[in-house]
Parts: C-alpha cells; sequence; structure tokens
C-alpha cells in the first residue's frame, strides 16, 4: 500500500436486536464505564487516508480504534454484462471480512447484507448520469472487526469514491446507536453491540442533511429513536467535516507535489 500521508486521528461526537443475549450484569448498572472508557455519547477516534491502493481508481482506508477498512473503486468502466443501453451508470457494492478480521471462525467470506445496504447507503449521493452505459465497482474489506462495522464501511467507501473522482452530490457519513437498558451507547463497540437490547443506523448526506438509509432493529419507544436519530444525525455532521478535512489535506498535498 502507498498514497497519502493521513491525517491525525479526529474525534465527531455529537452534542450532548432481534436475537438477544443476556446482558452482563454491568450492563445493567446505569453507572457503568465503556471497556474503552468513552462516554455513553463519544464517539472513538476517527482516522482516514485516500490513495491507499495504487491500482484502484480511487481507494481509503479507515480506522476507528480497532475496526478498520479498506475500499477500493474501479471504474467507470464498461459493463461486463450485456446490458441495454443506459443513460445512467451502475453502482455495484462487494463487502467482505478477512479471515483474520475476528476471533470468530467463517468470518471470512463476502457480507450479502452489507453488499445491499453499502448499494442503497450510497446510491442516492452519485450522479449517475455522470457516467452513462458505465458501472463502479466499490470493493470493501473489513480487515479488523472491532465494532459498527457497517458505519464505518460507509463513510470509507464514500471518501474512497471522491478520491476516485466520481461526481458525488455529497459525501455519505454513518453512524449507529446501541440501545442497551436505559442507555444510548454512540459507535459501539463488538462486545456492546453482542448484548444490546436494539441498535439504530443512519447514512446521510450532512451537507445536504439528507438520510440516505435508515435501519433499526429492536425494541425502541418513540422518544427514543428520536433521541438516537437526533445523536447520529449530529455525528455525522461532524464526521463529514473530518472526511472532508482529509480530502482537502490530500488536495494540498497533490498541489505540492506538482
Amino acid at each position: 500500500m502507498g498514497g497519502q500521508a493521513g491525517m491525525t486521528p479526529s474525534t465527531y461526537s455529537p452534542s450532548p436486536t432481534t436475537h438477544k443475549k443476556k446482558k452482563l450484569p454491568i450492563f445493567d448498572d446505569v453507572d457503568w464505564i465503556r471497556s474503552d472508557g468513552r462516554t455513553f455519547h463519544k464517539c472513538r477516534p476517527a482516522f482516514f487516508r485516500t490513495g491507499a491502493v495504487n491500482a484502484a481508481s480511487g481507494s481509503a482506508y479507515a480506522e476507528f480504534a480497532n475496526t478498520k477498512v479498506i475500499v477500493s473503486i474501479f471504474g467507470p468502466r464498461e459493463s461486463k454484462k450485456a446490458l441495454s443501453y443506459s443513460d445512467v451508470g451502475r453502482l455495484n457494492c462487494n463487502v467482505s471480512y478477512t479471515t483474520f478480521s475476528s476471533p470468530n471462525r467463517g468470518q471470512g467470506s463476502d457480507n450479502k447484507d452489507f453488499s445491499t445496504s453499502l448499494h442503497k447507503a450510497l446510491e442516492g449521493s452519485i450522479i449517475l448520469d455522470s457516467f452513462p452505459k458505465t458501472t463502479v465497482d466499490v470493493f470493501a474489506l473489513i480487515l479488523e472487526s472491532g465494532g459498527s462495522d457497517f458505519p464505518v464501511v460507509v463513510s470509507c467507501a464514500s471518501l474512497a469514491l471522491a478520491d476516485a473522482g466520481i461526481m458525488l452530490y455529497d459525501l455519505v457519513a454513518s453512524v449507529s446507536v446501541s440501545s442497551l437498558g436505559k442507555n444510548l451507547l454512540i459507535d459501539p463497540l463488538t462486545e456492546e453491540e453482542s448484548y444490546q437490547d436494539g441498535s439504530l443506523l443512519i447514512t446521510c448526506m450532512p451537507s445536504r442533511n439528507e438520510v440516505t438509509q435508515l435501519t433499526i432493529t429492536g425494541e425502541w419507544s418513540t422518544p427514543k429513536i428520536n433521541e438516537a436519530m437526533e445523536l447520529c444525525i449530529d455525528a455525522c455532521s461532524k464526521l463529514g467535516n473530518v472526511m472532508r478535512s482529509c480530502l482537502k489535506q490530500e488536495a494540498a498535498s497533490d498541489a505540492q507535489e506538482d
């Protein structure tokens, strides 16, 4: 891997499941502390770097503590499939885990649910008629699974699309919240996700204030959903600023090289 120098990790905390597992005793305590020391409404430091894969049209690497993702973009290029004429381009997404991404076995494979969800999250942000009759392929690889994997994939993939020069209405940032008892935990770790009562995930275009995808699992009260959505949207806005700063730093670095 090579490419642009990375940014200093940046925080982006907001302003203040169907299969349930028995919660650990600590999760029943209102005053319990998260294993990484964060407060309930504090996100992990976000690190982004573009130009991570030289052979790709564009790429990005994201590291949110123990969650590490790399995304490669190929295209626009003629589709291998015999397609009828279309005035708009096509987007293909593939999300997979490395075999060493998690202590659990069987993770080293494609994740069809993530692939489908990534397509839905990104498609609305792309100006598809800017590359008619061609296809853009998005390959996301989860190098290490540390929690909130999919939101990191979405943000990293959007940054990779921008790095590839794909015309976008806006970047897409994504953040999730876990409900654990009376508490809402933003940007949850794997352990927190495994014991959550429910989860809420938002992908949005922060500058346009548009949500591209909303996913809710588990049992939620209406006030709790509203609070979780506010937390996610606020955090997405700040994460979007971190992502734009990465692109600006890349542009400044390229200008210096020229």
